[in-house]
């Protein structure tokens, strides 16, 4: 049993970070609903993430958008990009372009952070960690999409620097069901405390 408590509460040495939840992973207009991906899979973590952005806003809780950006001329993909050339070929994800923006019904006010990335983890080539260094964060909750990719990507990088790390399983979503229950299962193995969005907005209550 993780001897972490079930949810921290949010607080000034807390960190909330939503991943990548933009219109690029939840119109079906966008990229990605062409190359084939299950948008209404993603969609379904919109509401809980909603709902735990809110429950941050009435403390004094760190909150950090991620956004997922590749270059116009998509230099910055790499492997990425050559695994999935479909990503260039039909405009993803793309800076300047609508579909990097964070879905409206999140969207970021003033003074909450946000961090571009072109790879997978929050943490690789961004100042994520000196964002939460400078605030005194210490506990790290997570969530946003998608689990297998992005999320897990951050929730290890968190947990390897050290970072108190929970995921919240109900907010998290991937464009298939097995990938998503199979990377909460390696998550919660050895890098975060699962928790659900009840447990966390019921421990700042």
């Amino acid at each position: 049993m993780s001897d972490l408590p079930i949810a921290p509460r949010l607080d000034s040495r807390t960190a909330l970070i939503i991943v990548d939840m933009q219109e690029g992973f939840l119109r079906d207009d966008a990229a990605m609903a062409r190359l084939g991906f299950n948008l209404g899979l993603l969609r379904e973590a919109l509401s809980p993430c909603v709902r735990l952005l809110e429950a941050a806003r009435q403390t004094e809780a760190l909150v950090v958008f991620t956004r997922y950006v590749y270059k116009p001329d998509y230099s910055d993909g790499s492997i990425m990009i050559e695994l999935n050339p479909g990503l260039k070929s039909e405009g993803a994800l793309k800076a300047g372009d609508w579909e990097v923006e964070v879905s409206p019904a999140l969207a970021p006010r003033e003074g909450e952070a946000i961090i571009d990335k072109s790879k997978p983890s929050a943490f690789y080539g961004t100042d994520m960690d000196s964002v939460l260094e400078k605030n005194g964060i210490e506990r790290v909750i997570v969530c946003g999409i998608t689990t297998n990719c992005c999320v897990e990507s951050t929730v290890r990088d968190a947990s390897h620097r050290d970072y108190q790390t929970w995921l919240v399983t109900d907010a998290v979503a991937e464009s298939s069901r097995d990938r998503h229950d199979y990377a909460i299962q390696c998550m919660t193995m050895l890098f975060a405390r699962g928790t659900t969005v009840d447990e966390v907005c019921s421990a700042s209550a």
